[in-house]
C-alpha cells in the first residue's frame, strides 16, 4: 500500500467518527503513525485529501454505471443499473455515510462545490442515455423528469440503506424500483423539466480529455502501480496513444484488464469514453 493510499484510508476512518469539519491533519498524522512532512507530500492540504476522497469515490461509482449501461442488455438494464449503485454504496459505506451527512456544512469551497456538480453532470448522462435506450420515443417529453425520478430514488434509497440498522434486500429493492420507473415511464405525461430548463442550468460543457492528459494520467498511474497484468496493460495502451499501432480489439481488451482495479476504474472510464467503445 502506498503512502497515498495509506493516509487515505486512515483519515477516512477519522472522518467517519468524527466529520471532515472535526478531524485536523495533525490527527491523521497521529493516526497513520507519520509526520506532518510525510502527509505534505502527499497532500498540499486537507482539503485536498477530501477531494482525493470524493474522486476515488465517485469515479468508482461513474464508470461501474457506464460500463453497465454500456453492456448490459436491455431486459435487465435497469435492474443492473440500480443494483450496482447500491452495491457501490454498500462497498464504499463509511464514506458514502460521511459525504451524505457532511456536505450541508462541509460544501462552501467553490472548488469542491464545482467537483461535486462535474460528476453530478456525468450521472445525469449515463442515466439519460439508459431511459433514451430503453424507452425511446415514448419518454421524448419527459425523459428529463425521469432521470430526477430516478436520482431522487437513489438518494433517498441510499440514506436508507446505509443508516438503517436493518439489512436490505438489494435484489428486492431494485427490482421494486424498476417497476416504479417503468410504471412512470409508461403512464407519466405531464413534463415538468424540459431540455432548456436544463440547457439553463449548465456550468460550460464538460471537455472531452484529451490525448496529452491521457498520457499524462497513464504514466502517474504506471509510476503508482506494482508489477501486474494491469500495469503491462497500462504501458502497452501508453504506447498505443504515443504510437497507434493496435487494432480496436486489442485496445478494448486491455482497457478490459484494467477496468476492475479499483485505482484504475476512472482511466479505463475515459480511454473507452476517448476510443468511442
Amino acid at each position: 500500500m502506498s503512502k497515498k493510499q495509506l493516509i487515505m484510508e486512515k483519515a477516512l476512518e477519522l472522518f467517519a467518527k468524527q466529520g471532515f469539519e472535526a478531524t485536523s491533519v495533525q490527527q491523521i498524522t497521529d493516526h497513520c503513525g507519520i509526520s506532518k512532512g510525510a502527509f505534505y507530500l502527499s497532500f498540499k492540504s486537507k482539503d485536498e485529501l477530501i477531494f482525493s476522497l470524493i474522486d476515488y469515490f465517485m469515479t468508482q461509482l461513474i464508470s461501474d454505471i457506464d460500463y453497465k449501461v454500456k453492456n448490459t442488455q436491455n431486459n435487465e438494464l435497469l435492474f443492473t443499473y440500480f443494483y450496482t449503485t447500491f452495491q457501490t454504496f454498500s462497498q464504499h459505506s463509511d464514506f458514502a455515510k460521511v459525504l451524505m451527512k457532511e456536505q450541508a456544512q462541509t460544501f462552501h469551497n467553490q472548488e469542491l462545490i464545482e467537483k461535486m456538480y462535474m460528476y453530478d453532470r456525468l450521472v445525469d448522462k449515463a442515466t439519460l442515455s439508459m431511459v433514451e435506450r430503453l424507452y425511446g420515443e415514448e419518454i421524448i417529453n419527459t425523459k428529463y423528469d425521469l432521470v430526477y425520478c430516478i436520482k431522487g430514488l437513489m438518494s433517498n434509497y441510499s440514506k436508507l440503506m446505509l443508516f438503517s440498522n436493518v439489512p436490505l434486500d438489494l435484489k428486492l429493492l431494485s427490482e421494486s424500483l424498476v417497476e416504479k420507473i417503468n410504471l412512470l415511464a409508461e403512464h407519466a405525461t405531464i413534463a415538468f423539466i424540459s431540455e432548456d430548463f436544463i440547457r439553463s442550468m449548465e456550468q460550460p460543457a464538460l471537455k472531452e480529455v484529451t490525448n496529452e492528459q491521457l498520457l499524462e494520467m497513464l504514466t502517474l498511474k504506471i509510476e503508482e502501480m506494482e508489477e501486474s497484468i494491469e500495469k503491462e496493460s497500462l504501458i502497452l495502451l501508453k504506447q498505443h496513444l504515443l504510437d497507434p499501432s493496435l487494432n480496436l480489439a486489442i485496445v478494448k481488451g486491455l482497457i478490459e484488464n484494467i477496468r476492475n482495479h479499483p485505482h484504475c476504474k476512472w482511466i479505463s472510464y475515459l480511454l473507452l469514453s476517448y476510443f468511442n467503445f
